[in-house]
């Protein structure tokens, strides 16, 4: 028999009984009954219900293991009474009797426990990981994301990919986020980067002929940690193709991420349907370039409606530059008590609070405020039939801009009796953020957003470029190795009208894909740089792989990468993208399990030139 085991601990059934077997596992619960020990034991493929009776030579060392001790049983296999069948188990027709034990390893006072869906604080369970990865649900995120890697492999080879490795030690790059710089031993005062992307590479592989790449690519960025990023780095299915136009990218993808998320999806629907949504539509329509389509409200532009009108406050706003009023759709949503709640969400926001319109049946104290009649003797008039039955707008907005306004406002927005609205103004990129997280809110405690299902979006036409804030300088907004819609000439205008050949892929609110048609025509990359405050000879410094290379007749190209640790995330339904990754960070980029980042020594910044100036 093996040294440990002759089967795993999902393996025995009823064909089974009779059998002498050997299991090794850890130690899942202990239970007492009657002086009969069960041991439920546990390895990465299931469980087993091991027991130790006193006339066992092995109860007394079967009698001192506690839980997550790593042991070995030897033992026979016997049919469980009929009324103490676990369905649940695949091995529950079956328990062995334990003849004989051996300790493999004891284990201290357990930080957190393993059985049960106990909660623990984040730093427990980073500091003590391995404990927390033997956990069911930690055990089944891995293989889920392990299983979908695989997956991702065979559908890029059979899509006629090949799967080329790039150096993880290489130049920095400007890819919108902080490098982490090594310092190098052999040339002093010099740093290598690690790389945010491949992207350079990959392009570089477009030129050197080869057709299709793909790979299962680790990135590293610097970056403040969020629910759904990691701080230090990711992996992400990056894929490159020659000859392409943008459509042929998205035609590729689309069946890979479809059939993964049909694959490990667990039953929920999978939209067939990617829209394709420009970036100035997606701000305006959700509030962010990467919607959540599973809500339905989009949001419109009703500044026309508030231009002149009796709400001084839209009236008065609407007369400075690149102002507007934007309404947020709230179909159901008609009731005082509803309004009140998201006037707080957005006063939790930093704001005064949200305008906003609701229609409800005609009441008795609108027709008399409406006729100048008393509340009585409109009561009659109703009863009488005398007035016209239907709806009426209530809030502060209506009474302000009047009926006819509120009116068109509600045909615009297509709403009826029980629902309503709510407004913003101002300066879009001030509030849209704001706006998107009350359509997302609106959305959820309304019921709107149907929970099971998928739904992608390619958010395409982004801006090549954006302007700081504060100085006004230029600056590449996404990716700046792509095409500009336009080419050259396109360049020659106002730098914040073009468009880029970029697309992002958002599926429930993420962003799961980011992509471009690249540029290749190098008179049309060193203007595109220029124009972001790079002159000629820092491009050809920083990039000069890329800038020869480009000499030599790089063909059209363009590619996407997705990220693994979201998808991973979105399938098994987790709100924390820690929640799939082996061993992540915390919040403050730091392992606490391996203990860094750490204090180097003395030999170590010696050897490589440097001096750690104290912070004070």
């Amino acid at each position: 028999m093996h040294a440990f085991r002759s089967h795993t601990c999902a393996e025995l059934t009823k064909s089974n009984v009779g059998d002498t077997v050997r299991l090794s596992g850890w130690v899942h619960r202990i239970r007492d009954h009657g002086g009969i020990l069960f041991i439920d034991l546990r390895d990465h493929y299931g469980v087993t219900q091991v027991l130790c009776d006193p006339d066992s030579a092995a109860f007394a060392e079967v009698e001192n293991v506690r839980s997550e001790w790593c042991i070995r049983i030897d033992g026979e296999v016997k049919a469980r009474d009929e009324s103490l069948i676990n369905a649940k188990l695949s091995t529950g027709e079956i328990e062995v009797f334990v003849r004989e034990i051996e300790v493999l390893g004891s284990a201290a006072e357990l930080p957190l426990i393993v059985f049960g869906d106990q909660e623990y604080p984040e730093e427990t369970r980073l500091r003590y990981r391995y404990l927390d990865l033997r956990r069911e649900v930690m055990q089944e995120n891995m293989k889920l994301r392990s299983d979908v890697v695989a997956s991702m492999r065979r559908r890029m080879w059979d899509s006629g990919f090949r799967e080329f490795q790039t150096p993880i030690i290489t130049a920095s790059s400007p890819e919108g986020a902080r490098d982490f710089l090594v310092p190098s031993r052999l040339h002093p005062g010099k740093f290598y980067a690690l790389p945010q992307a491949p992207q350079q590479f990959k392009q570089l592989i477009m030129v050197s002929g080869f057709d299709k790449y793909f790979q299962i690519a680790p990135c590293f960025r610097d970056e403040d940690p969020r629910a759904d990023r990691s701080p230090t780095d990711f992996y992400q299915l990056d894929l490159e193709m020659s000859f392409v136009e943008q459509q042929d990218v998205f035609d590729t993808i689309q069946p890979v991420i479809e059939g993964i998320f049909e694959e490990f999806g667990n039953g929920r629907a999978v939209d067939k349907h990617w829209p394709h949504i420009s970036f100035r539509d997606a701000a305006l329509w959700y509030g962010t370039d990467k919607p959540d389509l599973r809500n339905p409200i989009k949001m419109q532009d009703v500044s026309e409606h508030f231009r002149g009108s009796g709400f001084a406050i839209f009236a008065k706003l609407l007369e400075q530059e690149g102002t507007e009023v934007r309404a947020i759709p709230a179909p159901t949503g008609g009731s005082r008590k509803f309004c009140d709640r998201m006037n707080a969400f957005a006063q939790k926001e930093g704001l005064p609070g949200m305008g906003y319109i609701f229609w409800r049946e005609k009441t008795a104290d609108s027709v008399a405020q409406e006729l100048g009649i008393s509340v009585k003797d409109a009561q009659a008039k109703m009863k009488a039939g005398e007035v016209e039955g239907g709806m009426d707008a209530a809030g502060p907005l209506a009474k302000n801009i009047g009926p006819e306004r509120t009116e068109a406002i509600r045909l615009q927005l297509g709403l009826g009796k029980g629902d309503a609205a709510f407004f913003l103004g101002g300066k879009p990129k001030v509030f849209e953020a704001v706006a998107g997280r009350a359509r997302t809110v609106i959305g959820e405690e309304l019921n709107l957003t149907d929970k099971d299902r998928f739904a992608f979006a390619w958010i395409v036409d982004f801006p090549m470029y954006e302007a700081d804030g504060e100085t006004g300088k230029i600056d590449f907004s996404h990716n700046p190795f792509s095409m500009p819609q336009g080419g050259l000439e396109a360049l020659n205008g106002d730098p914040l009208e073009v468009l880029g050949y970029q697309y992002d892929l958002s599926c429930n609110g993420y962003e799961l894909v980011s992509g471009a048609i690249r540029n290749h025509k190098l008179d049309i990359m060193i203007k595109a740089f220029e124009l972001a405050g790079y002159d000629e000879g820092e491009v050809r410094k920083r990039f000069g792989g890329m800038v020869n290379a480009f000499q030599y007749g790089a063909p059209p190209h363009g590619g996407c990468a997705a990220g693994i640790d979201r998808i991973v995330m979105l399938l098994a339904d987790e709100a924390n993208i820690r929640e799939v990754i082996m061993f992540p960070m915390n919040q403050r980029a730091e392992d606490l399990m391996m203990n860094a980042p750490s204090d180097p020594t003395s030999d170590q910044l010696m050897e490589l030139g440097l001096r750690v100036i104290p912070q004070e």
